[in-house]
C-alpha cells in the first residue's frame, strides 16, 4: 500500500505535467502560427520572436519529460532514477537559445544597414495574439510556480516569451505610426539581448552539474569549518558535494571521530550531528549526505589523492 507521501508526490506530478502540457499546447499553436505570419509580412522581429517560442516549446517539453521521468521509482540500476535527464535536457535547450540568438542578431544586423518592407498591421494582429497565449500560459502556470525548478523555469520561459510578444507589438505600432521599418530589426535584437545572456547562463549552470562542481551557494571551506566545530570531531577529509538534479545536492565526507566517542559507543550522536548540521546551516540544504567515520589510526591509511 502507498504511503501518503508517495500519494501527495504523485498527485503533485500528475497537476504539473497538466499544467505543463496546457501550456506546450497553447504555445505550440502561436509558434506555428508566427512562423506562418512572419513569412508572410516579412517580419524579422516575428520571426526572432518564433524563435524565441520555439526554444519555450522545446524547453516545455524538457520540463513535462523531466516531471514524468522525475516520477519513476529508483531501481538498483539506476539508484537515482532519471532525474539527470533534466539537466541534458537544460544543456540542449541552452545549445539551442544560443544558435537561435546569434541567428536572429545576426540576420537584424543585416535589415538594420538595408532596411526591408514590413507588412505591420499582419505583424500587430499575431504580436497581439502572441502576448495573450503568454497570458493565459502563465497564469495557467502561476500557481505551481514554486512546487518545484522544473515549474519555475517554465513559468520563467513563458514570461520571458511574453516580453518577446511585447516587443513584437511595440514594433509594429512603430511602423505603422511612422513607417519606420528598421523598429522591426530594433525589436529583434531587443528580444535577442533577452535569449542569449540567459542561454549562457542556463548553459554555464548545467555543465556545471554535469561536471559534478560543487553547488554554487555552497562554500565548502565554511562546511569543514562547521563540522570540524562538532563535538568529537577531529578531522575532516575526502569532502566533496555535488548536485544530481535541480534541488538535489549531495555530499560525502570521511569524519574522523576522537578514539573516546568510539569507545564509549556514541557515534550515532555524532552522525546526528553531522547531519543536522549540513541539513541546516547552509544555503544549499542537503539531506542527502553520507559520512564514514574513522578512527585516528586510520588517516595512515587512507589514500594520498584523499583531501
Amino acid at each position: 500500500m502507498p504511503s501518503a507521501h508517495q500519494h501527495s508526490h504523485a498527485h503533485g506530478a500528475g497537476t504539473s505535467r497538466g499544467r505543463l502540457s496546457v501550456v506546450l499546447c497553447l504555445t505550440a499553436g502561436v509558434l506555428v502560427a508566427e512562423v506562418v505570419t512572419a513569412l508572410l509580412t516579412g517580419s524579422l522581429a516575428l520571426l526572432a520572436d518564433a524563435g524565441h517560442m520555439l526554444t519555450d516549446v522545446v524547453g516545455l517539453v524538457m520540463a513535462l519529460v523531466s516531471a514524468h521521468l522525475s516520477a519513476r521509482p529508483v531501481t538498483d540500476r539506476s539508484t537515482w532514477g532519471l532525474r539527470r535527464a533534466e539537466i541534458l535536457g537544460a544543456a540542449l535547450q541552452a545549445a539551442l537559445l544560443g544558435v537561435v540568438g546569434v541567428g536572429v542578431g545576426v540576420r537584424a544586423v543585416i535589415t538594420l544597414v538595408s532596411a526591408t518592407d514590413v507588412e505591420a498591421h499582419g505583424m500587430l494582429v499575431m504580436g497581439v495574439i502572441g502576448l495573450v497565449a503568454n497570458l493565459v500560459g502563465l497564469l495557467v502556470l502561476a500557481a505551481g510556480r514554486e512546487s518545484s525548478l522544473n515549474m519555475r523555469a517554465a513559468f520563467l520561459e513563458v514570461a520571458n516569451d511574453a516580453l518577446g510578444s511585447v516587443g513584437v507589438v511595440v514594433a509594429a505600432i512603430v511602423v505603422v505610426a511612422t513607417g519606420w521599418t528598421r523598429a522591426d530589426a530594433v525589436a529583434s535584437l531587443v528580444i535577442v539581448a533577452l535569449i542569449v545572456p540567459r542561454a549562457f547562463a542556463l548553459l554555464r549552470t548545467a555543465v556545471g552539474v554535469l561536471m559534478e562542481r560543487t553547488p554554487e551557494a555552497l562554500d565548502l571551506a565554511e562546511v569543514r569549518r562547521h563540522l570540524l566545530a562538532l563535538d568529537d570531531v577531529e578531522q575532516v577529509h575526502d569532502l566533496h558535494a555535488w548536485t544530481v538534479a535541480s534541488g538535489l545536492p549531495v555530499l560525502t565526507a570521511h569524519v574522523v571521530v576522537s578514539d573516546a566517542c568510539l569507545a564509549q559507543g556514541r557515534t550515532g550522536e555524532v552522525l546526528d550531528a553531522l547531519q543536522a548540521c549540513v541539513a541546516e546551516h547552509f544555503p544549499v540544504r542537503i539531506e542527502h549526505a553520507t559520512f564514514q567515520l574513522e578512527p585516528t589510526a586510520h588517516r595512515a591509511h587512507e589514500s594520498a589523492a584523499c583531501a
